[in-house]
Parts: structure tokens; C-alpha cells; sequence
């Protein structure tokens, strides 16, 4: 059945659960610590839930929780009916994070159409790093993993989500369409990687107390990410940061807040195939990380 937009959100958002009920448990069966990050984390503390209008889910580890994960996955396998991907395993995976996909689903944005990634109904999964303590060393690791996660996307995909909008966002997609390309011919996906992983670590003795989800700017003490506590999320209860309030004021400033209603947009890509016969069919937004 074709679906409409809002039914297609339910439907969505219905979905994720499933996925993040399967993360949760492999979680909880290999004592790997992990909460909701980001919008998920906002939803959870603001609506016990979901953002009404939001059409993704995303959860963080520390990064030597993440690793384990993923070693766990690779001896033992996944849930049934799920499957786990990043850029390590997965053709034309151009992100730095990971995704917990629903197997026999599809969820196709204009990015992953331009990648040619086969992209599932997923959540994602972001790893948590230490910063350097000397603060012009951690501002250089955070440029730099922008840079390397920047180049990755282009290099995948001409056709990314840019800045700005108007006569300069033009331009701006205008020059990720000519350096994608360019990209693919010179620079291997293996080498940007490379590039990525070498701004994330440090010497033992020069890390410092605060934690970042390269590459973004945002900085918690450990304090603030764990140990995570629970918290109602729709009918489920899931970990949420050790302080979520602070954990959310470093992110979005006054997150209590609701935005205004022309910002309250939903970004369903170009298609989802619920894998059941129900199929939503949109314009598409560049793609979600």
C-alpha cells in the first residue's frame, strides 16, 4: 500500500524502535555500555519519545564500547533479521559512523541514491572520543575530522547537503558535484578513512577529561555521557546520558524549547519500503549522516 506522508512517519518511527529493541538487547547481553544521543536524546527528555516530526534515531558509545561492539558483531553475528554496516564493510558507505540496518527494507535517500549505497530503515551509531587536552590541539582534531568526514561524503556523493542556501548554497553544491569526480579518481575511500582515524587518537598522556562524536564541535565531560540512566522512550524504557540535561544544553542550548512550526520539518527521503507492501514514495532531502 502507498503511504502518506504522516502515515509513513508513524510508520518510521515504529520501525527504529524495532531496531533499536535489537541493539538494546545485544547491548545489554554483552554488558556494553551505550545511550540515546542527539535528537533521540531530546526526544526521549522532552516528549518521552520521539521529536513528533523526526525521522531518525541515533545512540552513542564510548569509543572503546563501540569497538567491542563491532568486534562482538564480526565473531558472533548480529540479531536475525538485522545487520550492522560502516564504511569497513559496507561498499559505498561514506559515513563515520555505523548503521543498524532492518534487513529487507529500504530507505533511499538522495545521497544514498547517489552513492549507490542499498541503505535500510536504520539507526545510527556514533562513537565518543577523547579530546586532546591542550585546547589548540583538540580545535585541530575537530577541523580535521570535519575536513576527512567532508571529503568522504563528496567523494561519495556530488550531491550532499550544504551549508547555506540561496546564490552561495548553489555554488557550494556546484563545487561538491565537480569535486566528487575528482575525489574518486585520486583519493580511495581507505585513505580518507586513514586520514579521518589518525586526527581521532592521541598520546595517552596528552588526552585530556572532556569527550567529543567527532567531528562535531560539542564537548562533555564524562560526567555527562555515563554511567547512562534509564528513561521512558515511548512505551520502552533506554538509557539516556548520565546528565541528560547537560548533555543536551552543550548540543542545542535551550532544548526545552520547542522550535517554531516552519522548523519542524521531516526529512523522508526519496523512498521507504517497509519490506511488507507498504511503500512511501517522496521528493527526497539530502541525505541524513
Amino acid at each position: 500500500m502507498r503511504l502518506a506522508h504522516d502515515e509513513a512517519l508513524a510508520k518510521l518511527q515504529n520501525t527504529m524502535l524495532e531496531v533499536l529493541d535489537a541493539f538494546a538487547a545485544f547491548c545489554e547481553a554483552h554488558a556494553l555500555p551505550w545511550f540515546l544521543a542527539y535528537g533521540t536524546a531530546l526526544g526521549a527528555m522532552r516528549h518521552d519519545g520521539f521529536i513528533p516530526w523526526d525521522d531518525d534515531a541515533d545512540v552513542g558509545m564510548l569509543r572503546d564500547d563501540y569497538d567491542r561492539f563491532l568486534a562482538l558483531v564480526d565473531e558472533e553475528g548480529f540479531a536475525p533479521g538485522y545487520s550492522v554496516h560502516n564504511a569497513r564493510n559496507t561498499a559505498n558507505f561514506d559515513g563515520v559512523m555505523t548503521k543498524v540496518f532492518k534487513d529487507g527494507t529500504t530507505y533511499l535517500d538522495r545521497r544514498a541514491q547517489g552513492e549507490g549505497f542499498e541503505q535500510a530503515i536504520f539507526i545510527d551509531v556514533f562513537p565518543y572520543d577523547r579530546l586532546l587536552a591542550d585546547p589548540a590541539l583538540s580545535e585541530r582534531q575537530i577541523k580535521s575530522t570535519r575536513l576527512w568526514q567532508n571529503v568522504l561524503y563528496i567523494r561519495g556523493s556530488g550531491d550532499v547537503r550544504v551549508p547555506h542556501g540561496g546564490a552561495l548554497g548553489a555554488t557550494e553544491r556546484l563545487g561538491c558535484a565537480l569535486a566528487n569526480p575528482v575525489l574518486r579518481l585520486l583519493l580511495s575511500k581507505d585513505r580518507a578513512l586513514r586520514g579521518f582515524d589518525a586526527n581521532i587518537v592521541g598520546p595517552e598522556d596528552a588526552v585530556g577529561e572532556l569527550w567529543a562524536q567527532f567531528p562535531f564541535p560539542n564537548r562533555h565531560p564524562m560526567g555527562d555521557l555515563l554511567p547512562a540512566v534509564p528513561h521512558a522512550f515511548e512505551d520502552r524504557v533506554y538509557p539516556v546520558p548520565a546528565d541528560p540535561e547537560a548533555y543536551l544544553a552543550t548540543i542545542y542550548g535551550d532544548w526545552r524549547q520547542l522550535p517554531p512550526v516552519k522548523n519542524r520539518r521531516t526529512h523522508l527521503p526519496v523512498l521507504i519500503d517497509f519490506g511488507d507492501g507498504d511503500v512511501y514514495e517522496g521528493e527526497g532531502d539530502p541525505a541524513k549522516g
